[in-house]
């Protein structure tokens, strides 16, 4: 007899639990899923149920946080630097070490970057294609506050999204990803030239 889901979903956790081990920043909490991640994790690929998928974006929009001070856009020569740096949150990383992006990892951002990933789209140009050409308008307000809102918790727009909640899980702080903001915004980055 073949075994249930439940039965695999258990001794999957089991096999996580022997064979991860709480180790410099890497603690043992990271084996606990959020209601989002789980049912995910339960979908198994498929497609979530329309009306759960919606209700995770919904949760997951109210935790995003916008800077008090207003300010989005920060230095893109700053955001190229965390988009290239891979480092942070693993067991050999110090306690004190300043965490990266690694978003070559999954997207082609800038067209001079020869090795980049292609898990997600490509963001090359994403301001420009999105007709920002001054990210304080008026007129760029909704796609920059999107950006925002994806980069602190993608699953606000994406309820199964592998993109990393930068700010929800504290990977980066506000500033750093308003310097990722200015990297996918400002007209005069390489992303956008």
């Amino acid at each position: 007899m073949a075994p249930t889901s439940q039965q695999v979903a258990e001794a999957t956790q089991q096999v996580m639990k022997s064979s991860f081990r709480a180790q410099g920043e890497a603690k043992m909490d990271r084996l606990v899923q959020d209601a989002s991640n789980q049912a995910c994790s339960e979908a198994a690929g498929a497609a979530l149920d329309e009306k759960l998928a919606k209700a995770i974006e919904a949760a997951n929009l109210k935790t995003v946080k916008f800077p008090a001070d207003g300010k989005l856009i920060g230095d893109w020569a700053e955001g190229e630097k965390i988009a290239q740096n891979g480092r942070g949150l693993t067991w050999s990383d110090p306690a004190n070490s300043v965490n990266g992006g690694s978003c070559y990892n999954c997207h082609q951002i800038s067209k001079a970057e020869l090795s980049f990933g292609s898990i997600g789209p490509s963001l090359y140009n994403y301001g420009k294609l999105r007709g920002v050409s001054n990210p304080a308008s008026p007129e760029s307000k909704p796609i920059v506050d999107y950006t925002w809102g994806k980069l602190w918790n993608s699953k606000a727009y994406n309820a199964c999204s592998d993109m990393p909640r930068f700010g929800h899980a504290g990977i980066l702080t506000e500033q750093q990803i308003r310097d990722v903001m200015a990297l996918l915004l400002d007209p005069k980055s390489p992303v956008n030239q």
